[in-house]
């Protein structure tokens, strides 16, 4: 029997096909080479709600979920920072309920940087972050009970959410708030959609940072990753037509097709 390690030269062939590629594309953009990504509606919608907030003169609402610390997270803070500093232009309230002790001083420190980047760093509240509980439906009970009394404009609801969504959004949805959603939890991706303006879905909230913060590096990152998969994809198909040409025994074709699918099996 065959093993995975003894057979690892096209894996290695392939990592280092994706890693030459990605670091190409990062090189590109850093050299101001402009790249293509699609546009997405969610993060494209996030200056017109501010906007419509800063209209109304009521709040912002940012969640980043109920999970621990982590990319997930993380993730949903970097989106949270290019918020605040629009916010902090504009001199919107913001609130940002948390259901985890570390995202909550992390948190705090990047809303805080956000605004003195800003120049504005009079204008940040730190009792606009707040640590709620870290029981699931308590923090649920306290973020819908702070929408109401709030009358939100806007949320932004960003992280691991489980089944407090639907309460979140519906909350939100009741109280006329414009509402831009994302998670990497596939579960409640149809209750987001479902009660949402916007909903951020699948690659699309790990390519946020990138789409708004338009950084070179992870801007060719990005594009550089999509073309790894491009490649992977690309392998999978020549994979099926060799295995098809091998069962067909196609004259010429088969001894080819089958040495392509040796490189790839482990038996």
């Amino acid at each position: 029997m065959q093993h995975a390690f003894e057979k690892i030269e096209p894996v290695l062939i392939v990592e280092v096909l994706t890693a030459v590629i990605i670091i190409w594309r990062i090189v590109s953009a850093q050299r101001g080479k402009e790249l293509f990504i699609r546009r997405i509606p969610g993060l494209n919608a996030i200056d017109e709600a501010i906007g419509r907030a800063t209209e109304m003169g009521r709040p912002v609402l940012m969640v980043p979920g109920i999970g621990g610390f982590g990319i997930v997270a993380l993730q949903a803070l970097s989106i949270f920072s290019y918020i605040a500093r629009s916010t902090a232009k504009f001199g919107n309230r913001i609130l940002m309920p948390v259901a985890d002790p570390t995202v909550y001083t992390v948190a705090e420190e990047v809303i805080r940087d956000a605004y003195q980047a800003e120049g504005h760093p009079e204008r940040f509240d730190p009792d606009s972050i707040r640590f709620l509980s870290d029981r699931q439906f308590a923090f649920a009970s306290g973020v819908a009970g702070l929408i109401q009394r709030e009358k939100i404009a806007t949320s932004f609801m960003f992280g691991e959410f489980f089944a407090e969504s639907m309460i979140f959004a519906e909350t939100g949805n009741m109280v006329g708030a414009i509402q831009v959603a994302g998670t990497i939890q596939t579960t409640q991706i149809p209750f987001f959609i479902a009660a949402c303006d916007y909903t951020i879905i699948g690659d699309e909230y790990y390519a946020a940072s990138a789409y708004i913060s338009r950084n070179p590096t992870m801007l060719g990152s990005l594009v550089g990753q999509d073309f790894g998969k491009l490649l992977i994809a690309s392998l999978c198909v020549l994979g099926s037509i060799a295995a098809t040409l091998v069962a067909l025994n196609v004259p010429m074709l088969s001894n080819a097709s089958k040495w392509f699918l040796d490189l790839f099996t482990i038996r």
